[in-house]
């Protein structure tokens, strides 16, 4: 299929204008949807193994979790819309599509447009559900008034799981839809998932609400209502306290895994991140430099899960413990000016840079750097 490639800051889309009779046949539909005269679609089965298709049907499926009705109303009013509208687009907004699969792009003559590889396995909607639920009875009733329509789509390719599902999160994150605002507020709240990630979710949650914390009120919880200025994403925060607690899953099953002992990992974060903001005072906070940015916290995040591995112990004096340990940072503050920051860190996108920054201040401040997935105690 043509399509047009879009770059915005690390991230690689696609914008393609889909026949809506291919399409249809190119996506797969979570729920059961209804149609007033009788006709319904089969949610199609879910892997085990699919964690992010389980996310979202258990959304589109549970009224108790986040008081969403999936409305047969809705569906034939946009229905009703694709039968009435003349002048006007029936599907002026894009829907969003997700595959694992990474789609190969041949760029036309150098340039952002180009004929984009379709997916071998069929697409899962982050957002439009309900849209090509609508066309889809739509095409059964009045199909040579449906093959003319051709449906605006965003791509997302060869990303993780995670990455999807904080997409569908954030989106779907409005009143009249699911009422908690991203991504680590849902793991609290919904029993069924998996309990590292609740574990993590508890420990970005207290980095955004206790007064102790660094971090306080400087986490993006896109709904948040604090005036200050935000420094990172509950979301990106999250994903890299994850990835610690999972590499570290097995001890953590041994001593406990509860919120009282999510509080002592969110202990250790803090207390990482008031010696690291005594050693680098003049660049925390500072706008000129990029040490609270969210490619230097995520780093930072990986050097603290380093440090702990070897000196978690004792709490007592850890702060001063660790600051004395940071010390050489002091001489990093330089290197983290904002300006020149991305040519003295070059990388192909934000996931190599986040790696580069915590090797160089792993070693700066001479922390062994833990081998990937494996955690001192398993």
């Amino acid at each position: 299929m043509i399509a047009t490639q879009i770059r915005q800051k690390d991230a690689v889309f696609y914008f393609a204008a889909y026949p809506s009779a291919a399409l249809l046949k190119k996506v797969r539909f979570i729920s059961r949807y209804y149609d007033d005269e009788g006709g319904s679609i089969q949610p199609a089965a879910v892997e085990t193994q699919n964690d992010l298709a389980q996310f979202i049907a258990r959304i589109e499926r549970s009224d108790k979790a986040f008081q969403r009705e999936l409305s047969r109303s809705k569906v034939a009013a946009i229905r009703n819309f694709y039968e009435t509208a003349v002048s006007q687009p029936p599907i002026p907004g894009t829907v969003l599509l997700f595959t694992p699969q990474k789609l190969r792009f041949d760029a036309m003559d150098g340039g952002t447009t180009g004929r984009l590889q379709e997916p071998e396995e069929q697409f899962l909607i982050i957002d439009g559900q309900h849209r090509l639920a609508a066309l889809e009875f739509f095409h059964r009733t009045h199909p040579d008034d449906a093959a003319n329509i051709t449906v605006p789509c965003v791509i997302f390719d060869g990303r993780s799981e995670d990455f999807a599902t904080e997409m569908f999160v954030i989106i779907n994150s409005t009143p009249t839809r699911i009422n908690k605002s991203h991504l680590v507020d849902l793991y609290e709240r919904v029993s069924w998932a998996e309990p590292d990630r609740r574990f993590a979710a508890h420990i970005a949650e207290m980095l955004y609400r206790e007064a102790d914390s660094p971090l306080r009120y400087r986490i993006n919880r896109l709904g948040g209502r604090s005036k200050q200025e935000k420094w990172i994403l509950q979301a990106e925060l999250y994903n890299e306290i994850h990835r610690w607690v999972k590499s570290a899953w097995k001890k953590i099953e041994r001593t406990g895994t509860d919120r009282r002992h999510a509080g002592n990992y969110y202990a250790i974060v803090r207390d990482f991140l008031k010696a690291a903001a005594q050693v680098m005072a003049e660049a925390w906070g500072n706008s000129a430099h990029m040490i609270t940015r969210p490619v230097s916290i995520k780093a930072m995040i990986r050097v603290c899960a380093d440090l702990a591995a070897q000196d978690a112990e004792p709490e007592e004096g850890r702060v001063e413990r660790w600051r004395y340990r940071l010390a050489p940072w002091s001489e990093q503050v330089r290197v983290f000016r904002s300006e020149g920051f991305y040519e003295r860190f070059p990388a192909k996108g934000q996931v190599e840079r986040v790696a580069r920054i915590h090797r160089e201040l792993a070693k700066a401040a001479s922390i062994p750097v833990r081998a990937a997935g494996r955690q001192k105690g398993e």
